[in-house]
């Protein structure tokens, strides 16, 4: 049930022993407030790294697990409304609860008392913050997705459910899902597995099941990304894609999921894309390198009050995806991107500036100056500033975002009975085995049983989800198996040719496309993401390589498609059968059953032909479904 009073929210500040109870009993009126304090609500901030000192050398990587004073006391002095945590933040549980305690705390002692969103990309599968062996992250989305045929909303719903009864605990009481981009185009490289499936229609049921199951829990939803990253070639971390959809698709495809879920769900958040659609805003902006070039939707009115605010008739909170990504970073300086946002009706900026030593502080102070400077000059319009205030505050209200417990000890114990636990794994099972998909063959038949091969390899992405399938493989297997394994990510494969013809059986599986920024957190991570580009691409051709080999010595091939099923238009015809799980990820032990290596023991299964498989193909895979 949710504390949606406010008499109800200063009762839990009351029995709130550790954190300060006027800490929920706030006054929303915007008269009392001042300009500055409101636009202190509408900042979201990256918490993800901080140094005592500034780097000498490259970036600050010292991820921030306890809360350092001196940004306790910017949360306190500029009012500030809600901050985004990352992996890097996120070690134990104890750790988790008492970080969140002491942001909640700064957010007390505050001027205006009102409670912080604390919030995470807590979107399953691909997309997971916390440690996967510590909570339960599901199989994604696109899984989701493969199982609507054979069971409805179920798995949407439940998973829903099981995030935010864990996230809760933990003291994180928003959750930037779920992502309801329709993913029609094979070559998205940001999206894919993280859309539920290509059906605007199914989005838009399983998306909102997701939404309704997390909110009546207490979790606040963000639906993502506005007006619909679906159909994109580029990534908005790395560039500004552009959608050249006519207005009756838009309509019909990319906004559909949006509107249903608003009119059904009413979810408290919406985030926006750094994505340009002409049919609906081809107004143009000058970049801060002279270049004109057309208005992204984070920065539109058109897109994110004509649209969103007046055609879907939404009227919660706007928060922006990331501005230091490059769909906007490249263009803008982070002032005028955080005015021209606010300008065009978003409620909240989130990431606006890098806080990562002591150093970068001041830029916090420069932003509010400058933003508070352009109220007064009327290019953010003080009536409009006070409705977006009104909105957050009224989020703020509706939801219990202080933990019920009221001592560290209780909370933590709270948290301890319910990350990971043993439902919760069941149902993380249970939805990776739902969602398998054969594809090929189209009969139930096998040309072989895995059962009556001794000598297994495996021919993997790396060395972890090879030791993840052939330990859940001797786990569910009465039968020992010799099994050997190649990992794609090695540099000498030339025994491969003597491993494929010394085993009776082959199992390779691929995962593409490659990581991105999503995927692994953010724009901190671009140095990174040109050495898994590398990395990606060396085994692209490792695999590639092979995969002859195993044709030419006549083995019985299994071929697993682990992350987006397009890949299976490439792959399938070297392989016998072939199997689409839609996930990839192992825990931080990849060896250890029941503590967050469920595809691997859903595929372990199957290929054991030990349930029947009913998942079926969300997207079109060319050649197998088209």
């Amino acid at each position: 049930m949710l504390c949606i009073t406010r008499a109800c929210l200063l009762l839990l500040a009351v029995f709130n022993l550790t954190l300060p109870a006027v800490a929920m009993a706030f006054n929303p009126a915007a008269k009392d407030v001042s300009v500055r304090q409101m636009l202190g609500q509408k900042l979201m901030l990256d918490l993800r790294y901080y140094c005592e000192q500034a780097p000498v050398n490259g970036q600050c990587r010292t991820p921030m697990t306890t809360l350092p004073p001196e940004l306790a006391t910017l949360v306190r002095d500029y009012d500030i409304g809600g901050v985004i945590l990352f992996a890097e933040n996120l070690h134990s549980i104890e750790q988790i609860v008492q970080l969140n305690r002491d942001l909640q705390a700064a957010a007390g002692s505050a001027k205006l008392k009102l409670p912080l969103f604390i919030s995470i990309d807590q979107e399953g599968g691909r997309v997971a913050r916390l440690p996967r062996s510590l909570a339960t992250s599901f199989a994604g989305n696109m899984a989701i997705g493969a199982t609507y045929a054979a069971h409805g909303t179920k798995f949407a719903a439940e998973v829903g459910k099981v995030l935010a009864d864990e996230l809760l605990p933990l003291g994180i009481n928003l959750n930037f899902a779920p992502t309801i981009d329709v993913n029609v185009n094979p070559q998205n490289p940001v999206i894919n597995v993280r859309a539920f499936g290509e059906n605007p229609q199914q989005v838009a049921e399983l998306g909102g099941a997701m939404t309704a199951a997390m909110q009546q829990r207490g979790m606040i939803a963000a639906l993502k990304h506005f007006p619909g990253h679906g159909d994109t070639e580029v990534d908005s971390h790395l560039g500004l894609p552009r959608v050249e959809h006519s207005i009756e698709r838009i309509n019909s495809v990319d906004l559909l999921p949006f509107a249903r879920i608003i009119q059904q769900h009413n979810p408290g958040m919406i985030m926006t894309a750094h994505i340009q659609y002409p049919a609906l805003d081809n107004s143009s902006f000058v970049s801060k390198d002279g270049e004109t070039m057309l208005k992204p939707a984070t920065l539109s009115r058109k897109i994110l009050h004509d649209v969103l605010r007046e055609q879907l008739g939404y009227n919660g909170v706007i928060v922006t995806d990331a501005l230091d990504m490059a769909g906007i970073a490249k263009f803008f300086t982070h002032t005028e991107a955080v005015v021209q946002t606010f300008a065009a009706g978003a409620d909240i900026a989130l990431m606006p500036v890098k806080l990562q030593h002591p150093g970068e502080l001041s830029a916090l102070t420069v932003l509010l100056d400058a933003l508070e400077a352009a109220v007064n000059k009327g290019e953010i319009k003080k009536a409009e500033l006070a409705a977006s205030y009104q909105r957050i505050v009224a989020l703020k209200q509706q939801y219990p975002l202080l933990p019920a417990q009221t001592s560290v000890l209780k909370q933590v114990q709270q948290a301890q009975q319910t990350l990971g636990n043993a439902a919760h794994r069941h149902s993380e099972l249970a939805l990776a085995k739902a969602a398998l998909t054969q594809v090929k063959p189209a009969t139930a038949v096998w040309p072989f049983k895995l059962t009556e091969a001794k000598k297994l390899l495996l021919i993997m992405p790396d060395q972890s989800k090879a030791q993840a399938l052939a330990a859940a493989l001797q786990h569910y297997s009465k039968d020992h198996f010799v099994v050997d394994s190649i990992s794609l990510q090695q540099t000498d494969v030339s025994r491969a040719a003597a491993q494929i013809a010394a085993a009776d059986l082959v199992i390779s599986g691929f995962i593409a496309p490659m990581q991105s920024l999503a995927d692994i957190g953010g724009m901190d991570d671009l140095t990174g993401i040109a050495n898994i580009a590398a990395a990606y691409e060396r085994q692209t051709l490792q695999y590639e390589t092979l995969l002859p080999l195993i044709n030419t010595q006549q083995k019985p091939h299994v071929f697993l498609s682990l992350r987006a099923p397009y890949d299976i238009s490439r792959y399938g015809q070297y392989a016998d059968v072939v199997l689409a799980s839609y996930a990839y990820n192992t825990a931080e032990d990849p060896a250890v059953m029941a503590a967050g290596n469920a595809t691997y023991e859903a595929l372990a299964q199957a290929l054991l032909q030990q349930y029947p498989l009913t998942g079926t193909l969300p997207v079109t895979v060319a050649g197998y479904n088209d």
